[in-house]
C-alpha cells in the first residue's frame, strides 16, 4: 500500500533546486545498505530514556529523550557523543516503526493461523 503519492516538479527549476538534484546525482549523500531493523528496535528498547533540560532554560523547562552519550553508544552514527543529529533520530524511528509493521504482521498471520487450527479442530456443536 503507498501512503503518499509523488508531486509532480514545479515548471520553474531554480538554481537552490539544481544544487540539490546535483547533490544527489553526484553521489553526495551515499546509501550505504540495508539496515537490521529488529537488531535497531532492540537497541532502541535498551535506550535508556529520561528528563533533562539545557542549563540556561528555566528549572521548570523539561525534554524528553536519550542522552546523546547514549545514543553514541548505542549507534555510533557520528564522531560526536554531545548531540543528536535529527536525521538520525528520525531514521532510527522510521526503521523501528518498520520492524514493528513487520513483527504485527508476523503475529497477525501467527494468530490467523491458529484461529484457522482451532476451527477445524473444534466440532460444530461444541
Amino acid at each position: 500500500m503507498r501512503v503518499f503519492r509523488r508531486r509532480p516538479r514545479a515548471a520553474d527549476h531554480s538554481a537552490p533546486a539544481r544544487r540539490l538534484a546535483g547533490a544527489r546525482e553526484s553521489g553526495a549523500a551515499a546509501t550505504v545498505g540495508a539496515v537490521n531493523g529488529y537488531a535497531v528496535l532492540e537497541s532502541v528498547a535498551a535506550l535508556p530514556v529520561s528528563t533533562w533540560r539545557y542549563l540556561w532554560e528555566p528549572e521548570d523547562v523539561r525534554h524528553l529523550g536519550p542522552m546523546a552519550q547514549d545514543w553514541h553508544a548505542a549507534f555510533g552514527f557520528n564522531q560526536d557523543d554531545t548531540t543528536i543529529p535529527v536525521v538520525d533520530g528520525l531514521g532510527v524511528a522510521l526503521v523501528c516503526i518498520q520492524a514493528l509493521h513487520r513483527r504485527v504482521e508476523e503475529l497477525t498471520a501467527e494468530v490467523d493461523r491458529l484461529r484457522d487450527a482451532a476451527s477445524v479442530d473444534t466440532p460444530e456443536g461444541a
